[in-house]
């Protein structure tokens, strides 16, 4: 290693479970609970138009990451197909989503572990957790894809087991009940209880609970065979939301109803306690924990990348577009380290404080403009190709485009559009946009400056 290029050491095994390491969070567990109070059991349909966007997304960046893999993926790819002034942009917003967001899964994870062991205070074991994710991204990257590719594990083998205990529960075989079926499915106003409407309003939840899957394109320039890793993580995708959203959430509310269903603890975990399980509800809160841990450590992984790249296309400190002799950008980890580090402390000083809450309530705006301009950027890529007379040159294509990139891009326009005009959510848009706004605007006054500066010195 000559310390000026990426360590590619990911395996295609571990590529495919880091497609699902950011995906399966503390909040898919506990924010889903959310949805279904405001949806009821059209959930579901929440859930799948969502699979949706996430499967045009995935197909628009396997295009891109095939034909081009590079770390810190997307932002390279803004600037090369739409402006450097948006890459810059975009760039920061999801840098700032992911310090958000990160902090609070290791939040969450010392909450779990509080309730286990009371005598050790929730701050100390989000420290703890902090750390040991810290270790796992400063070390080799094949290091974090194997710790990744087991906790992982972990929580798919968790949905596995829920869904089949919920199958016996609805079938009468398991929990005493006797035979359920769709009564508990159908039986509070049926199966849209609030409307239609409900679905869209719960896109940008939903959206939130699907973070993370992008991370395999920022994950390209580490992987040992891109070629053929990234199109298979993107097939896989379609069954694994089947798998591991549709199935495990359609079987939760038949045996939960849904008005039971909040934020103040995770719904899978409270329908196997209303049915007498309160062991395995138990098991299952540990699983919530290392939810928490490996969406931590994918959260950080990817926004080091993200902060790499800019530095590497001159949009932040130079400093930061350096690695060491394992492949590592060490300096990239450590600054997002230290910025959750910063918002932990906040957190402490105040856990009421709306600064933390509203910087949360972005994660859903920013990753949506992270999503948009993925998809933006290869409908952009794909037609100078096909002006060019070189889109036979593709190693891997998007199908049917473009009607694919554009429903991606604009159905989360949708999102974002509604995002801005829902009371309780609106914060989210207020807070997100200037985050994309205000880098363009330093960058773009840089630029004008740094112009004139090289004018004057040469006229």
């Amino acid at each position: 290693m000559n310390g000026t290029q990426m360590n590619r050491g990911l395996k295609n095994r571990h590529v495919q479970m880091i497609s699902l390491g950011g995906v399966i969070g503390s909040g898919y567990f506990l924010g889903t609970g959310y949805v279904l109070e405001k949806a009821g059991p059209a959930a579901i349909f929440a859930y799948l138009l969502g699979g949706v966007i996430v499967l045009c997304v995935m197909l628009s960046l396997a295009e891109l990451a095939v034909a081009k893999p590079v770390s810190g993926s997307f932002v390279a790819y803004a600037r090369e197909n739409i402006s450097s002034t948006w890459a810059c942009g975009v760039g920061w917003a999801y840098w700032l989503n992911w310090m958000a967001y990160v902090p609070s899964e290791m939040i969450a994870a010392g909450i779990i572990m509080n309730n286990f062991v009371p005598e050790v205070s929730q701050l100390w074991w989000a420290v703890f957790f902090g750390l040991v994710v810290t270790v796992l991204n400063l070390f080799r990257v094949d290091k974090f894809g194997e710790s990744e590719f087991w906790l992982s594990l972990v929580k798919i083998l968790a949905l596995v087991a829920f869904s089949a205990v919920a199958l016996l529960i609805c079938l009468g075989l398991f929990g005493g009940e006797g035979f359920i079926g769709t009564r508990i499915l159908l039986g509070s106003g049926g199966f849209t209880p609030n409307g239609w409407w409900a679905i869209v309003l719960t896109m940008v939840i939903i959206l939130v609970n699907f973070q993370g899957t992008e991370i395999i394109g920022l994950a390209a320039g580490e992987c040992k065979e891109p070629e053929k890793s990234i199109p298979l993580a993107v097939r896989n995708v379609t069954w694994r939301i089947i798998a591991l959203y549709i199935v495990p959430i359609s079987l939760l509310i038949s045996i939960l109803p849904w008005e039971q269903a909040g934020l103040s603890e995770s719904v899978f975990a409270a329908a196997l306690a209303a049915h007498g399980l309160d062991s395995l509800a138990a098991a299952l809160a540990f699983v919530v924990l290392t939810a928490a841990v490996s969406c931590s450590n994918s959260g950080l992984y990817s926004s080091a990348r993200a902060l790499y790249s800019l530095a590497r296309m001159d949009m932040a400190p130079a400093f930061l577009g350096q690695i060491n002799g394992k492949g590592v950008p060490r300096n990239s980890i450590l600054v997002s380290v230290c910025a959750c580090w910063l918002v932990i402390l906040l957190y402490t000083c105040n856990p009421d404080s709306a600064v933390y809450t509203y910087l949360l309530a972005v994660s859903g705006c920013t990753g949506a403009i992270a999503w948009i301009s993925i998809c933006w950027s290869q409908y952009r890529f794909r037609r100078h190709l096909i002006a060019a007379g070189l889109e036979h040159t593709l190693r891997y294509k998007t199908p049917l485009f473009p009607y694919v990139t554009l429903f991606g891009i604009w159905a989360q326009v949708v999102c974002l559009v509604v995002l801005a005009f829902t009371p309780d959510l609106r914060e989210a848009f207020y807070l997100g946009v200037p985050m994309l706004v205000v880098p363009m605007l330093w960058y773009r006054l840089r630029s004008v400056y740094r112009a004139r500066v090289a004018a004057a010195r040469n006229g």
